[in-house]
């Protein structure tokens, strides 16, 4: 909201970033979670006096909102998903302050996974993963709510089954035509749920934590195909196609999917000595390099999302 001040118009924000918090839970039985979370905030507010009056009264202190992570972390007595926690922390402060008329609570989870001993799963041990868990939740004092999740870091590789043809050719392309090529990418996908309001959300503290599982285990059978024959990739724009239009044919509340797939190319390795006798590329030997790599990202949703 903007505000009109000295014949300009002015727009201000401010919170805190990067706030780093762990909640263990300790069930009954000795079984023991974890979740390690970044936490960022963003606070929407009428405080346009503490920039151009030296008048701080009507300021969050970004200290305070640090210390209400931990606090509300703490409140957490039972397990909870990372877009559930985002979503009490914009609660807390669009009703506790009245100034605030909007928070912004971005969170990008630590991927802390239970670990197995002797084939069963460990009390109390855990190994760090891969791809990170993310949302990014809009609150606002009225209760409407914005929510997206996302997964960064999703590093996918298939050895075949991946071509790449027809391109346009003109004088500076030297690019071959092929229809057998590595496949591998790093995604980092976002979604948009199609809840609006705080009140409409699910009431499983755990259902968004499932749903995130649910997405990427679409993206990733999509992105492989069946365990046997594989699916043939024409491009990574085609494959990234699929894989987002699956995940909106499966998951009925979400609204929209952006994906980025970086193409990582494995170059195939030729040699040759000064008598040009030439050890021949044959599918078997690559060069792994991810500079440069080609970018590809697009976004897809129902008509009636609101991207």
């Amino acid at each position: 909201m903007a505000n009109q001040i000295d014949g300009f118009n002015f727009e201000q924000r401010h919170g805190k970033a990067r706030v780093r918090v762990a909640r263990v839970w300790r069930n009954v039985d000795g079984r023991q979670s974890i979740v390690e979370w970044n936490v960022s905030i963003s606070l929407l507010s009428n405080c346009a006096a503490s920039y151009v009056h030296d008048d701080n009264s009507d300021i969050v202190a970004t200290d305070t909102m640090k210390n209400t992570v931990y606090a509300k972390a703490k409140e957490c007595t039972e397990q909870l998903s990372v877009e559930n926690f985002a979503i009490e922390l914009g609660k807390h402060f669009t009703s506790y302050y009245q100034q605030v008329h909007a928070a912004i609570v971005k969170i990008v989870e630590k991927p802390w996974e239970r670990i197995s001993v002797d084939g069963q799963p460990h009390e109390h041990g855990f190994k760090l993963g891969s791809e990170r868990h993310t949302t990014e939740v809009v609150v606002q004092k009225s209760g409407m709510l914005k929510l997206t999740s996302g997964v960064e870091g999703l590093a996918v590789l298939k050895t075949t089954k991946s071509g790449f043809e027809g391109f346009i050719r003109d004088k500076y392309t030297v690019l071959p035509e092929t229809r057998e090529r590595i496949l591998a990418t790093e995604v980092t996908g976002t979604w948009r749920y199609s809840y609006e309001s705080v009140s409409s959300i699910p009431q499983n503290l755990n259902y968004f934590t499932e749903r995130y599982l649910d997405v990427k285990k679409v993206l990733t059978d999509t992105f492989f195909g069946p365990p046997k024959e594989g699916v043939y990739s024409p491009s990574v724009q085609s494959t990234l196609f699929q894989m987002a239009k699956t995940v909106l044919n499966r998951i009925p509340d979400v609204s929209s999917v952006q994906l980025k797939m970086p193409n990582l190319h494995f170059l195939p390795v030729n040699l040759s000595n000064k008598n040009n006798s030439i050890v021949k590329f044959e599918d078997d030997v690559y060069l792994p390099t991810d500079e440069p790599h080609g970018s590809i990202e697009a976004s897809l949703s129902r008509y009636w999302s609101k991207l």
